[in-house]
């Protein structure tokens, strides 16, 4: 059996997920700001999200080794670093934390969707030359 590239399955895979939810941001502009204002409403949300995204970044951090001389890798440790800590944020103090992202929407909504969509077709193009 081969070994799995598992960098360049995470890289692809994340990429593909954040490249759809921009697209879906800029084909509903208010569809973000609805989620937010409903996790920040639902104390089951505010416990599924965070956990979920917990479990996300672990296994993204745990999954990708640090190289180096390997920057896909190093980066994607980070990003799954950063979602770690992103999920005790929300865990602990979603209330602070929805306040600025619902500001920060309100004013740069577009800006954030493209951004996403911009991360993803990287990481997407990343994972799949990887892989190729």
């Amino acid at each position: 059996m081969e070994s799995i590239d598992v960098t360049g399955w995470s890289a692809m895979l994340l990429g593909l997920t954040a490249l759809s939810a921009g697209i879906g941001a800029l084909r509903k502009p208010g569809a973000w700001r609805t989620m937010l204002e409903e996790v920040e409403r639902s104390p089951a949300l505010q416990f599924v999200c965070g956990m979920l995204e917990l479990v996300i970044g672990a296994t993204v951090y745990l999954a990708n080794p640090w190289l180096p001389n390997d920057l896909l890798s190093c980066v994607l440790k980070g990003m799954g670093g950063l979602m770690m800590a992103e999920a005790l944020v929300i865990l602990g103090f979603v209330d602070i934390y929805s306040q600025f992202w619902l500001r920060s929407l309100t004013h740069m909504h577009r800006g954030w969707a493209m951004s996403t969509v911009l991360l993803g077709l990287a990481l997407s193009v990343l994972g799949a030359l990887r892989l190729a």
